[in-house]
């Protein structure tokens, strides 16, 4: 009896970093401990290292807002991310841990004719591509959400419309983070937190050594999930990356009463509200426009989500707020990832997520996986790599996001 209350470690405490590994992964976010784990589940490649200079989940994936979709505007884009929902949906049994995934659906809110136009087109992209979204109006979006202040005659942005996408909703981050970490331990892969890469030798077109805070080590493979932090671990290894850093902030209320079943965003308020299984709302705005590696946030931020979130529902006016942080954010010139090969052999990236990394969390780490393991990039990614910028083969999700998030 006394077994159950005994305390378990979800993942080993590794000692010393031994000299070489056949693949090392700088970043022990989403990205980099799903690679882990998908090497070592699909492809038996086990002597792999987990680099992260601080704590897993440290990063972006422990400072997104845990929203996932999969109604995006182009059709790489769409496919993509629909193959990650699927990954999603099964991945509590198959990692045996809870990831508290609710698909209770994602409400992108209209304000004017040409949105509604921009939604059926999206709409219609989804349903070629076999995913869920259709256009909806004001009496199905009040069914819904019947505690959103739908018709209001005094509104700023009146809402006529929305795109409904019923296989989104919210899992909880860190949830996914230590379930991935939890399934690569018990495959043999070792996960080093507090080590920070500070450098890497390159020869003859290859990485040869990486140096950190614990000692030097080689690797026949390395993959940088390193998300906001892409360009300085690509700069280490010789690889420019067309990509600038951004801050993108959050907050969350006390805990209130159930009043949201689903994930609203509007594009016009440059907002986006979900309510947790905590009762806590969680709002979130746009990637703020300079470029910085500061995680802090700004009052100006607090303002403006507030008084866009109040609009939609007032009954929040008293509310407290408990706390608001921020997370940086790699944008690429197209708005979509930059994933796979580049001009160094051994030396692979995902890269210029922006705000939408962690919904292709399961699917990256499935097919960096398999390039890494094969040598071969999978059709999936391959519209994502890195020469479309000098092949002018954009995929431009642009105007994926009705906000960033």
């Amino acid at each position: 009896m006394l077994d159950l209350f005994r305390k378990r470690r979800m993942w080993r405490t590794r000692g010393e970093l031994k000299p070489s590994y056949d693949v090392v992964i700088v970043g022990g976010g989403s990205h980099g401990l799903a690679a882990a784990y998908y090497l070592q589940r699909d492809h038996g490649i086990r002597n792999v290292a987990v680099l992260e200079k601080r704590y897993i989940g440290s990063g972006a994936a422990g400072r997104n807002t845990t929203i996932l979709r999969s109604n995006y505007k182009t059709p790489q884009g769409a496919r993509f991310y629909d193959a990650s929902i699927k990954l999603y949906e099964g991945l509590s049994k198959e990692l045996g841990f809870n990831l508290l995934f609710s698909q209770c659906g994602h409400l992108t809110l209209a304000h004017s004719d040409r949105a509604m136009f921009v939604m059926a087109n999206r709409a219609e992209v989804n349903r070629l591509n076999g995913i869920d979204s259709r256009v909806i109006y004001p009496e199905e979006i009040k069914r819904l959400a019947p505690a959103m202040q739908v018709e209001n005659p005094h509104a700023t942005y009146p809402i006529i419309g929305a795109l409904y996408h019923p296989p989104g909703g919210i899992i909880r981050h860190d949830a996914v983070v230590w379930g991935f970490a939890r399934g690569a331990d018990r495959g043999g892969v070792e996960i080093h937190q507090d080590t920070e890469v500070l450098g890497m030798a390159c020869h003859n077109g290859r990485v040869t050594k990486i140096s950190t805070n614990r000692g030097t080590i080689s690797a026949g493979q390395v993959l940088n999930c390193t998300a906001g932090w892409s360009t300085l671990i690509c700069d280490m290894a010789g690889v420019p990356l067309p990509i600038t850093t951004h801050i993108l902030q959050a907050c969350v209320t006390e805990p209130v009463k159930p009043l949201l079943d689903v994930v609203v965003v509007s594009s016009q308020m440059h907002v986006y509200i979900s309510q947790t299984d905590r009762g806590e709302f969680l709002m979130g705005a746009e990637i703020e426009p300079w470029t910085t590696y500061r995680m802090h946030g700004t009052l100006n931020f607090l303002q403006e989500v507030t008084r866009h979130t109040l609009e939609l529902f007032p009954q929040l006016e008293r509310a407290r707020l408990l706390r608001s942080w921020a997370g940086l954010c790699d944008l690429s010139p197209d708005y979509s990832p930059i994933l796979g090969r580049t001009e160094v052999e051994n030396f692979h990236v995902s890269a210029g997520w922006g705000t939408y990394g962690f919904k292709a969390a399961p699917i990256v780490g499935k097919t960096l996986a398999e390039l890494v393991a094969t040598n071969r990039t999978p059709d999936l990614i391959a519209p994502f790599a890195l020469e479309r910028f000098y092949e002018d083969k954009l995929v431009s999700e642009l105007a994926a996001a009705a906000v960033s998030h």
